[in-house]
């Protein structure tokens, strides 16, 4: 519902699921602009016309909170619904300081239709939040709808979610690519099922589904807040998460992990802000905490270049000790910017990350303007590096580019950027998944959030970790089925870790996806490990 451009995205994200879908798209004005969004979005994703014909798309206009509009586009009989907020990308579309009055009115009148006795059953709505005061409303709401036994809602605080993910990505910029991989339709994915025995503990659970199958990975159990048990996978088929395969044990091999294995140390220079910009911090501050040295030492350090307002506005970050410098600079203030980014690229030629912001909260004709420049600008540095230095590899830099506008991406890519994010189709690929299968929401909650800094929770993440440093012998050749289970068996229980695949030294994603006992495995030690654990 609304007429954000995230429902584009939203629905662009069913074709990969090849199946028959109705969605009705409930706008409040620009019906045609909706559209045609709609239209250019699936035209630019594929040319098969069979395949979006399975998606049959209506687009009504009128009140989204009108209980005879949402009456008359049957939302009692929808297997989901989703209440979006303002773009991202629109002026003042991060309601930051005002919240959305719009939503709170849609969500009250949504619940109460999908509260009647004649509904269908299952039924989720899935509602966007993009400031405190919304959340607090939607979660009030949530409270008293439980209360009288209606369960069914799922807030999506957007800048957090976003926030933490960036967070993620500027440390480890390879999980871009595994993420944009595993929150899509097309391909391997994550699956959750109920648990057939509630009472099996997790290590039961992996243990019991590695000895039986090879097509699934096992990842995690959870309780959620109705007491029932999930059991989460990764897989590139919902039915291979099903019981019933049994298959001969594969080879016991062995290998020896790094016990004091710790993360290189981290160095990030953040260009520009947005509204996620405390929720990022948020992100780094938690990392810092769980992965800080055994001395004391920070393993994280950052640098800000902003402006002078907005720097202000953070109190210049002096609450997080891993920012060791903030610039304050005008967007036109070249020589300024450029020379801290040339000392930053010296200093970290081969483990830093130049993260770039766009500030969602500019008209709708800035958008991603502040962005492009810095990303001119920094591209325009690598280059003459490049030119006077031979030995100097541009591929060592990392970089996380963030751009509001999806018409905007060709001209990020012109000027190669490893890693471009798209704010409303990341946070699109998660309201769809959720939307689908509604008991991921507390795994998204667990992996894309490092724990608070003194929690008792130990959640389970996605980490990047060298080949090099994880093992302490590299492991001979074998397929991804022994060293799947190699390594869950050798690792401590304390933190037990479970490989989903791994980075080639050129930079190729391999997922252990499929039949794992099918895929042969050769490390030089130069991979990068796509492991989740708690460490």
């Amino acid at each position: 519902m609304n007429g954000s451009r995230r429902a584009a995205e939203i629905i662009n994200e069913l074709l990969y699921k090849g199946k028959k879908e109705k969605i009705v798209v409930l706008v409040n004005d620009d019906k045609d602009a909706v559209t045609e969004d709609i239209d250019e979005r699936l035209s630019n994703t594929v040319e098969d016309d069979g395949l979006k014909n399975k998606l049959t798309i209506i687009v009504r206009e009128g009140d989204s909170w009108s209980s005879k509009q949402l009456n008359d586009i049957s939302v009692k009989h929808a297997k989901s619904v989703i209440i979006l907020g303002d773009d991202i990308s629109s002026p003042g579309g991060s309601q930051a300081e005002r919240g959305n009055t719009h939503t709170i009115k849609t969500l009250l009148e949504v619940a109460e239709i999908v509260a009647e006795e004649d509904s269908a059953d299952d039924q989720k709505i899935i509602v966007e939040v993009g400031d405190d005061w919304t959340l607090q409303m939607v979660n009030t709401i949530i409270n008293h709808k439980a209360r009288t036994g209606n369960d069914v809602l799922v807030p999506i605080a957007v800048n957090t979610v976003l926030g933490h993910v960036f967070s993620q990505f500027s440390i480890m910029p390879e999980l871009h690519t595994v993420y944009s991989a595993l929150l899509s339709n097309n391909g391997a994915a994550f699956f959750t099922r109920p648990a057939d025995d509630s009472e099996m503990s997790e290590a039961e659970f992996v243990t019991t589904h590695l000895e039986r199958h090879h097509k699934a990975i096992p990842l995690t159990t959870m309780r959620n807040g109705d007491g029932k048990t999930n059991w989460y996978y990764m897989s590139d088929d919902g039915q291979n998460i099903r019981g019933g395969e049994s298959v001969d044990p594969c080879a016991e091999i062995e290998v020896s992990l790094n016990p004091e294995y710790e993360m290189s140390s981290k160095h990030v220079i953040i260009l520009g802000h947005n509204s996620k910009s405390a929720s990022i911090m948020e992100g780094f501050e938690a990392f810092s905490e769980e992965w800080r040295r055994k001395d004391g030492t920070e393993i994280l350090d950052v640098v800000v270049i902003d402006g002078e307002v907005n720097l202000a506005r953070q109190d210049y970050y002096k609450a997080y000790p891993f920012v060791v410098k903030t610039v304050a600079a005008a967007i036109y203030e070249n020589d300024l910017i450029c020379g801290v980014i040339r000392d930053f690229i010296d200093a970290h030629k081969g483990d830093g990350c130049i993260m770039i912001l766009s500030d969602d909260r500019v008209c709708a004709d800035e958008v991603d303007s502040d962005a492009l420049t810095y990303l001119i600008l920094v591209q325009d540095i690598i280059h003459d590096r490049s030119v006077t230095d031979p030995g100097f590899d541009p591929d060592n830099i990392s970089m996380i580019v963030e751009i509001l506008d999806p018409r905007n991406y060709d001209i990020v890519n012109n000027y190669n950027a490893n890693h471009v994010v798209i704010s409303d189709r990341y946070i699109s690929k998660i309201i769809m998944q959720i939307g689908e299968k509604d008991s991921l929401y507390d795994f998204y909650t667990d992996i894309l959030t490092f724990d608070e800094p003194g929690s008792d929770e130990d959640s389970k993440e996605l980490y990047i970790k060298k080949a090099s440093g994880f093992f302490s012998v590299i492991p001979e050749p074998c397929t991804a089925a022994e060293l799947i289970r190699a390594v869950y068996r050798c690792s401590p229980d304390e933190n037990k870790s479970i490989m989903l695949g791994y980075f080639s030294p050129g930079g190729e994603m391999v997922l252990f996806e499929g039949d794992q006992s099918k895929i042969n495995v050769s490390l030089s030690g130069e991979e990068k490990l796509i492991l989740f654990s708690n460490h």
